[in-house]
């Protein structure tokens, strides 16, 4: 029988200490990633076609997301509608249970929609926590959720100048990791936005003392494998006057990851991918979808 196609495009949120948002390769039996879950939950819907997800941003081990996004099709019988928006992010919410990701938000998009695709930006935030020796010395609120460090001041100045090196379109071989596709992928990046601000913890209000918190802000429409992390280490490392600006610009012009000082990484908690945005233009429906959306949306759902 003919069956209804409702394209889905989700935002949703997670916090991942453990496994990264793709799916987790068929040889790793018993490990799951975000993708696999929301798929499992997708399927607990009782679609007629195998749902495959796309997301829009394959967030590594350890890092979190406030908004992560994804698109599917959805296939039912024909004698059944659309799933509204609401019904849509109070099934997949309930069918994932205890797992830190939560959808947000829900819409029906064109079927030439593509998620990773069609983003036209991704913004990540980096958390960093200043005069922490150690992490047990942070609210339960912050844990893994920034970079703790001893030192009480970092040289915001200089981490400023040397972010401003880093924005516009450029090579950044040298703030790449080796990966399977470093072959593939070109290095060259445009850097929109990589800015250094005060931050503040989740529980300022309440905590019984005050921690200086700093985020850096990066905004482009696509990154090198832990390119953000990189970046941080970098600036971090200016910061802590263990690179001078001229140095992080020699690194930046090598174009090469070997030129990049080893352990100074920033690591994956500190990390939030806080956007992904589209051109409102792509994730608009035709008319006649659109209306036809409207009717299906009057009947019940089982």
């Amino acid at each position: 029988t003919r069956s209804t196609t409702s394209g889905g495009y989700v935002p949703f949120s997670l916090r991942r200490r453990r496994r990264g948002a793709v799916k987790a390769p068929s040889n790793q039996l018993g490990w799951k990633g975000v993708q696999d879950h929301l798929e499992d939950a997708i399927g607990k819907l009782k679609p007629l076609n195998t749902v495959s997800l796309s997301v829009s941003s394959r967030t590594d081990t350890g890092v979190n997301a406030l908004s992560n996004s994804a698109h599917f099709d959805l296939q039912r019988r024909k004698d059944k509608p659309p799933f509204t928006a609401e019904i849509l992010v109070e099934a997949l919410n309930f069918n994932l249970g205890a797992e830190q990701i939560r959808i947000t938000r829900a819409h029906r998009v064109p079927d030439d929609f593509h998620a990773r695709f069609r983003a036209q930006s991704r913004t990540y935030v980096y958390r960093i926590a200043l005069g922490i020796s150690h992490n047990s010395k942070l609210p339960l609120t912050e844990s893994d959720l920034c970079w703790n460090l001893r030192d009480k001041k970092l040289d915001v100045g200089a981490m400023r100048e040397a972010a401003a090196l880093l924005v516009g379109t450029q090579d950044f071989s040298s703030f790449r990791a080796v990966s399977s596709d470093i072959h593939i992928i070109s290095p060259l990046k445009t850097l929109d936005v990589a800015t250094v601000e005060p931050g503040s913890s989740f529980v300022s209000a309440h905590f019984h003392r005050e921690i200086p918190f700093w985020e850096l802000t990066f905004t482009a429409r696509s990154f090198l494998y832990k390119q953000v992390r990189r970046m941080t280490g970098a600036l971090v490392a200016v910061g802590r006057g263990q690179l001078s600006v001229p140095q992080l610009q020699g690194i930046l012009e090598a174009r090469d990851s070997l030129s990049y000082p080893r352990g100074i990484v920033a690591p994956a908690r500190g990390l939030f991918l806080t956007r992904v945005d589209y051109k409102e233009t792509d994730m608009q429906l035709s008319q006649q979808t659109s209306e036809e959306q409207f009717t299906s949306n009057g009947n019940s759902e089982d």
